[in-house]
């Protein structure tokens, strides 16, 4: 923890980086329940594909996910803070069921409230560019379509 100019204790990066890179559980099994609690109770998550407000249906949707990976791995790269927002991006690496190993890579925004927990998080990504990515045929009209209608 640090301390803002307010003399309140801040998050610090450090911090959310080792949190955010630990994805397993003593089992060995994908988990993320060990940052649940620098969660708000009303936090807001918003990724490409989906809006989530509430604790609960958060907690939800992070528990899918480790369910349905056979292994997940988070690297963040950089972090930066400027006063109540970290921004970092990272790459996920996971696999489901028989699939291997696909890399996916994104940044996100973490927004802290005055307790210094997260309100609201913005995941940034391209999950289809970087899935279709390693299928050779269809990686081509991917790229060719987005270069076409989205410049």
């Amino acid at each position: 923890m640090t301390i803002d100019r307010l003399g309140e204790e801040q998050i610090s990066i450090e911090i959310i980086k080792e949190l955010w890179s630990k994805t397993y559980n003593e089992d060995k099994k994908p988990d993320w329940s060990h940052i649940f609690p620098y969660y708000h109770d009303d936090i807001i998550f918003q990724d490409s594909i989906q809006r989530i407000e509430g604790i609960i249906p958060f907690k939800a949707m992070c528990n899918r996910l480790a369910k349905r990976c056979k292994s997940l791995k988070m690297e963040i790269f950089n972090i930066i803070k400027v006063d109540n927002i970290i921004m970092m991006d990272w790459k996920m690496t996971m696999s489901f069921r028989f699939f291997p190993k696909k890399p996916i890579f994104g940044a996100s925004r973490l927004t802290f409230n005055s307790e210094n927990k997260i309100v609201e998080q913005r995941d940034y990504y391209d999950l289809w560019g970087d899935i279709y990515d390693g299928i050779p045929i269809i990686r081509r009209l991917y790229r060719w379509f987005m270069r076409v209608f989205f410049g």
